[in-house]
């Protein structure tokens, strides 16, 4: 059982700005909803880097891997996998597409795997909203910190 989710936004900062913020795992902290707690190996992104952190409130201690799949530098795209708690897969594709010197538009392609039993369909029902809510509210982060970032330049 899948679901997709695909949000897009129009970023005001360089598409160089975007792809710095993305490539630096260790960074993601600082403007999404987690708390990296490992990058193996350390350094900027890679094709099969992992890193580990936690989501939500902190007593839960909600355990994330990601990996990048696939980094293509002159395209500005990125793939990842993302193991998620209770059995939630995520294949996730981010690609940023330079629209001007000082704007770019940052599409993401979410697609959630549920367990394919019972679990997976509470799950679904249990998440619901949150399955598009969670990775809009991400690129909207990711907005967010391009642009601060751009304008303390």
């Amino acid at each position: 059982m899948e679901y997709p989710s695909c949000p897009s936004a129009l970023v005001n900062a360089p598409v160089q700005v975007v792809w710095q913020l993305l490539t630096d795992p260790a960074g993601w902290g600082r403007f999404y909803d987690l708390r990296v707690t490992k990058v193996e190996p350390p350094g900027l992104a890679a094709e099969g880097q992992k890193f580990y952190g936690e989501s939500g409130p902190r007593f839960l201690h909600l355990r994330l891997t990601f990996e990048y799949v696939k980094i293509d530098p002159v395209r500005y795209l990125l793939n990842f996998n993302v193991k998620m708690p209770f059995g939630l897969f995520v294949r996730e594709e981010m690609d940023c597409v330079p629209l001007n010197n000082g704007q770019c538009r940052v599409n993401y392609h979410c697609n959630f795997s549920f367990p394919k039993d019972w679990r997976g369909s509470l799950l679904r029902v249990l998440f619901g909203r949150k399955l598009d809510s969670g990775p809009a509210d991400s690129i909207l982060r990711l907005k967010r910190a391009a642009e601060q970032l751009y304008s303390c330049k």
